[in-house]
Order: structure tokens, then sequence, then C-alpha cells
């Protein structure tokens, strides 16, 4: 049994609409899910009486550090893109989110439509943002060659921070990467799986000795989410998937979070539509389609309507979860909105 999650009971907080101004949809809503609803709609799992260990964890969609980021990154200071919401993001035992672009100055930039570099310092705002792990696998990890790619990882390592779905060669960029809090062990796997007619993202596959991202092909991903499994108390896959300003998931989104929760995960955590796509509870499992934009200039609309998705784990599974809202402003920065 699946259900696609609109809203709850409780106390509820604005809607997020969800279609891009300039890609006219059907007009949707998502609504913010709190810690105290009914428990058939937020509350996925019966914990016991006794105290249990719990752990806290966040995730946020797409953060592209060039343009406007870049120039307040430099002259106002490395926290300006997540001075508001950085409180929030470092309160949780855990955050991820996708890094939509490259930290490098070097590299020649791809012949693509759009390519984002950030400067080195961008790491450290990251860092000091609150953010544990980020995912590669995306269609902006190698805009400048694999130079660019190899200068992330660098610095993100450099500022203690975790890249997952992209590496030096193969084995690291399929390779799993487990944290532990607060004695519950994730093991987080992250791939990419865009179609375009513009540029072959696949060729951007990590090889034995070359570096690149993790694609998802389905067997590969449901062996790695198996083995992960037998590694840790959870597995979290990052996907990197969909269409581009459309709100309603893909088949192809559909059926790839359901074979990674059929596998053995217990989140899908997506990104790259630019907007807010529904929340699905499938099995014992929660997928979130797309958290929208996070840190990124150049859009209107509801694609500047973003949240932090906020999920409470005990070592029975999923506790609680919720959206909690964030509006991007004309700079791309992230702001909380205000109950």
């Amino acid at each position: 049994m699946c259900m696609l999650v609109l809203g709850c009971a409780g106390p509820k907080t604005p809607a997020f609409k969800a279609e891009v101004e300039s890609s006219p949809t059907p007009s949707q809503t998502i609504q913010t899910l709190t810690n105290t609803p009914e428990p058939s709609s937020t509350h996925l799992s019966n914990p016991e009486p006794t105290l249990q260990k719990k752990l806290e964890l966040m995730a946020v969609g797409d953060m592209m550090l060039d343009r406007k980021p870049a120039y307040a990154i430099k002259s106002i200071g490395s926290m300006a893109p997540f001075e508001q919401v950085a409180s929030t993001l470092l309160s949780a035992d855990i955050s991820v989110g996708n890094l939509e672009c490259a930290i490098t100055e070097r590299g020649t930039a791809e012949s693509k439509t759009y390519t984002f570099r950030a400067p080195t310092l961008a790491a450290q705002s990251l860092q000091l943002a609150g953010f544990d792990l980020l995912t590669l696998a995306n269609n902006h990890s190698l805009d400048f060659g694999e130079d660019g790619l190899l200068d992330t990882l660098e610095a993100l390592h450099t500022n203690q921070i975790l890249a997952v779905g992209a590496g030096e060669n193969k084995a690291r960029a399929f390779a799993p990467v487990i944290i532990e809090k607060n004695g519950i062990k994730l093991a987080f796997l992250a791939y990419l799986d865009i179609q375009s007619w513009r540029y072959d993202y696949q060729a951007w596959e990590a090889s034995d000795e070359e570096p690149g991202i993790a694609w998802a092909h389905p067997e590969i991903m449901t062996q790695a989410i198996i083995k992960a499994r037998e590694l840790a108390d959870f597995v979290v896959v990052l996907m990197h998937f969909g269409l581009e300003g459309e709100y309603p998931p893909t088949q192809q989104q559909i059926e790839i979070a359901h074979r990674a929760i059929d596998s053995g995960a217990l989140l899908v955590i997506g990104a790259h539509p630019h907007i807010i796509q529904p929340l699905e509870v499938y099995k014992n499992g929660l997928i979130a389609y797309s958290l929208g934009n996070f840190v990124f200039d150049g859009f209107t609309g509801s694609a500047n309507q973003s949240a932090i998705l906020h999920v409470t784990l005990s070592t029975s599974g999923i506790e609680s979860y919720r959206l909690i809202p964030v509006e991007i402003d004309t700079k791309g920065f992230p702001n909380l909105v205000s109950p």
C-alpha cells in the first residue's frame, strides 16, 4: 500500500504551490507535515513506551553556489547564503543536501547550456551551515570536467563534509557512506538518472580508473542497497531524477523510488525538478520525490518555495517527519517562513 501525502490532520502551515510560472501545470499544493498529526499520516512506526535512541535527519534540495550566491560568499562572508537557515540545519544530528555545482577554480566548461562553479570558500559555507554529507550524483558535478569534480571532492574533504554519489573511480562513486549518530547507523547511497536530448549525462559515470558519478542502473542499485543494509540500521538513497518544473513524479521516478524501498531502503530523497514534488509513504518507507531548490538564484514563482525535510528516526524506523517551509529570495538565499 502506498499513499501520496498532501497534508495531515492537526495544525497546518501555509501550503506550497508546486508549479513553475514559466512552465504552467495544474495547481497543486503540499502542506507542511507536523510532528503531532494523526498516526496514519506521519508516524510510520509504533515506538515502544520505553526510551529509544533517536536521530534527527534534515535534508534539502538543490544548492547552486555560483552567480549571486558566489558573489555574496566572496564579498559579504562565507555564511551569507545560509544565514537564515543555519541554526535549523545545525540543530539536526545529520544534515544532507544536493550540491548543484563544482567547487573549483580549474577546468574548462562543458558544452552545455548551464555550467556552475563555486569559489573554494563555498565549501566552508556549507560546513558552517551544518552540512554533514552532500550528494554529487547530479548533472552539474562535472560541469568543469574531471578536474572540477576532483577539486570539489577535495574541498569538501578539507571542510569535513562527506560526499556520496561521485568519486575518483567507480568503486568510490558507488560506495555507500555510513554515518553513525546516537547509536543509529545510516548508510547513504546516491545516483543520477535523468534523460536529456541536449547532453549525455550517463557519459559522466565513473569508470574503474576515471572519476565520475554513480548512475542508477537498476540491478547495481538494488544490490548496493541490499549490501548497505547489512552494514547499517537503515539505508537512505539520494536521487537526482525527474523532469524540471513538473509537479507529478514521472513513472520512472516512481519505479526507481519503489524499487529502492523494495530493496531495503527506508528513505528516498530526490532533487532536480527545481520545485517541490509530493511525499509518498510506501510500505515502511518515505519518498520525497523532490525537495526543490534551496540555494538558487534566477528562478521565479513556486520554484522559490522550498522546504527542509525533517525526519525523526528511532531504532524502529521513521518515527515522524515534517516539511519546514522555506522561501528563496531574489539573491537565491533560503529564508524560513514564519508560522
